[in-house]
């Protein structure tokens, strides 16, 4: 564990840096049924050595075109129209298949954002590696091997050797973006491309592989280009940002300056539409960007974000805004009309009055999760089962005591296997129970939703978080919706048609879009046709297993002000799982931190987020990405080993990891329950007066007290 002061963005790179990607004047354009889709256009960036640059946008701005057209790995509809990308002194367009080959992997690294689909699941991870290794290495056999180990061992995976002959499959998705890393710097790359490499990972696995680079950057001076639409971590890694929209940068400059005085509206736009840890679904929705990303087939005349701007004139809707300087870095520029008489740009702050909160609570309970257990049973060898040896499980939940009331929501919170979604999954009937009971309106529920029948069925409905996975390719958007219409007779035939444009118009889609496929849908759109599906079946409780984890700021703050909308007029209630702490912040009304099967902490948001807290909760709140210059934040890096869940042992789960240890019997006891309040439960061995001096990890600049 590492802790140290206040969080502060990176500082900025030496100006004399060597240039190691210049890019001129590029554009990139995608042929498609005979039109030309014009993704990147005029484009001009410059990467240094030892330089993080951000490239920001929402989903469809050309952020990816841009990394693969550097890459030289555009599709065949793909080429790139004008301009010029240099690697040093080297013109990679005009690069010949031996040439490039021989740059990419040795001296061109990329991390790509989907692990899973980056490695060969039939190949051991440290034989992909040592590919690369002998690829551009003279190192061969055992010195090729120790090249592999040292590699997994300086991304701070345990037990290198093992690793090395694990598959993917074998290893969780932090471990095995840890080995992309590993692969990427296997030459000690000049430049590093990242697409969204954190995308999907908790916020102690992102905390951890941000500084992993960090440290990598530092010890080799590589140029880094980091892709992404997490602002959070802009803010906390990168130097500089581009900020990208529909294929053209509209502003740059230093994450010092474009984040606390951005002079763009489109980013300007971007920074209110996160979530911020003092704001709540009391408060007021959030700021999202209202319409889509123009036709980049048919362009505007005039500026490319006027339609959506709500600074536009009618000059915007005519005339091409050229990029002007913003300060006196001449890298430091925005492409704006009117960007000098734009009003000052500062965060709102709000201060909650928790009393108020509490009187806002439901008073009716609607589900009762009582000493609830899910156990996996781990397959056993044949030389096991023929010697008789006894089964083992996976202690995936292991005694959870929670109660939701009507109409709110309760987030399920902690690191990827903690068991979140194995509990959601229980309490929508996917997952059968091992022990513990569930109770919905008083009466048991079936472990199982078969055994549960159609009203029971009807009444406790999901929202997974991939709406691909979970809509049928070959089905409208309005058979899919019509589904649940049919299913649960919930209205005559004659009248489903008109309940589904009603549905429809409730989650902000066009009738229209009835007769579209899921492949016609943006991300955002399909998450909105998932939400529709759900509603549709007039359910009192949807399980939310991570339904914004793959969307840009902009449509997760549309879908998020959904939710509560609905929420609000139907009186359904949530169990919304998620990572994203300051989504949490925003949209519960309980929040329960989970770790290794087991509640660390419960609460409302008003008291989990504040001192004192659970030393697990307060690691997590330290990794939380806040793109906010007037808040600090402190730096707490869990260390040491995760217990086995097969065999977790006894006493406190977290004691391995604790930064607050007590002493032996945070390993021999399970930890007491302090009830803090009515509603705040924390498990700990450490006393209450210790729990109580605890300083706030997360506190606005000069300011002792926390951000509520």
């Amino acid at each position: 564990m590492s802790e140290g002061g206040a969080h502060a963005p990176a500082t900025d790179a030496s100006p004399d840096a060597r240039d190691v990607l210049t890019i001129r004047n590029l554009s990139v354009s995608y042929f498609v049924r005979g039109q030309e889709v014009r993704a990147v256009r005029e484009v001009d960036l410059t990467v240094r050595a030892g330089e993080t640059l951000a490239v920001v946008g929402e989903s469809g701005s050309g952020k990816s075109t841009l990394a693969f057209a550097v890459m030289r790995g555009l599709d065949a509809a793909g080429r790139v129209t004008a301009g010029s990308i240099r690697f040093n002194d080297i013109d990679l367009p005009g690069l010949g298949p031996r040439e490039l080959r021989a740059i990419q992997g040795s001296r061109i690294a990329m991390v790509y954002q989907d692990p899973q689909t980056s490695l060969n699941p039939a190949f051991r991870v440290g034989d992909q590696i040592g590919e690369v290794v002998r690829e551009h290495t003279e190192l061969r056999g055992e010195r090729a091997e120790e090249r592999v180990r040292e590699l997994l061992a300086g991304v701070n995976l345990p037990d290198p050797a093992g690793v090395a002959l694990r598959y993917p499959h074998e290893l969780s998705g932090g471990q095995q973006q840890r080995v992309l890393i590993a692969m990427a710097f296997a030459c000690n790359p000049e430049l590093l491309i990242m697409d969204e490499p954190t995308t999907g990972l908790d916020v102690t696995t992102e905390a951890h592989i941000l500084d992993l680079v960090a440290d990598l950057k530092e010890r080799f001076g590589s140029a880094i280009l980091y892709i992404t639409h997490n602002l959070g971590v802009v803010a906390r890694f990168c130097h500089r940002v581009a900020v990208m929209y529909a294929g053209e940068m509209v502003e740059e400059g230093p994450v010092s300056r474009v984040f606390s005085s951005p002079a763009h509206p489109y980013t300007r736009s971007l920074l209110t539409c996160i979530p911020r840890l003092d704001l709540s679904k009391r408060d007021r929705p959030l700021s999202a960007i209202e319409g889509q990303l123009p036709s980049l087939t048919v362009l505007p005349d005039g500026c490319i974000f006027a339609e959506r701007c709500e600074h536009a004139t009618e000059e915007c809707r005519s005339t091409v805004p050229a990029g002007e300087q913003v300060g006196e870095d001449p890298e430091d520029t925005v492409r704006c009309l009117h960007w000098r008489s734009l009003p000052a740009f500062a965060f709102e702050r709000h201060v909650r009055d928790e009393a108020q909160a509490r009187a806002d609570a439901g008073s009716t309970d609607l589900l009762g999760i009582g000493r609830l257990e899910c156990y996996y049973p781990v397959r056993r060898r044949v030389l096991e089962f023929l010697m008789g040896g006894q089964q083992k499980f996976v202690h995936a939940v292991d005694g959870i005591d929670i109660d939701l009331e009507r109409g709110r929501t309760l987030s399920i919170v902690g690191e990827s296997g903690c068991g979140k979604t194995t509990l959601g999954r229980a309490v929508v009937g996917l997952q059968p129970a091992s022990g513990g009971e569930l109770m919905f309106e008083g009466s048991r529920l079936a472990g199982l939703a078969r055994d549960r029948g159609p009203e029971l069925r009807r009444r406790v409905q999901i929202i997974f978080q991939n709406p691909d996975a979970t809509l049928n390719p070959q089905k409208s958007v309005g058979e899919a919706i019509r589904r649940p219409l049919d299913l649960f007779k919930l209205v005559p035939e004659a009248e489903q048609q008109a309940r589904v444009a009603e549905l429809l118009e409730s989650v902000n889609l066009p009738v229209a879009y009835a007769e579209r496929y899921p492949h016609e849908l943006s991300g955002g759109q399909k998450q909105r046709v998932a939400i529709a599906r759900a509603f549709a079946a007039e359910p009192e409780l949807i399980v939310c297993d991570e339904p914004l984890s793959a969307l840009d700021v902009s449509v997760q703050a549309a879908i998020l002000n959904l939710l509560v909308d609905l929420q609000r007029r139907s009186g359904t209630a949530y169990m919304f799982i998620s990572h994203d702490l300051s989504v949490v912040r925003y949209l519960s009304d309980l929040v329960a931190v989970m770790y290794m099967g087991k509640l660390a902490e419960i609460g409302t948001p008003e008291e989990v987020f504040v001192p004192p807290y659970h030393p697990y909760t307060e690691a997590l709140l330290s990794a939380i990405s806040i793109p906010d210059p007037m808040i600090e934040q402190a730096s707490i890096r869990l260390e040491g080993p995760v217990p086995s869940p097969v065999d977790p042992g006894r006493g406190c789960r977290f004691a391995s990891r604790c930064p607050r240890k007590v002493g032996a019997v945070c390993e021999s006891e399970d930890p007491p329950v302090h009830e803090l309040s009515g509603s705040h439960r924390l498990y700990c061995h450490i006393p209450r007066a210790e729990l109580d001096g605890m300083k706030p990890v997360i506190r606005y600049a000069g300011e002792e007290a926390p951000v509520v």
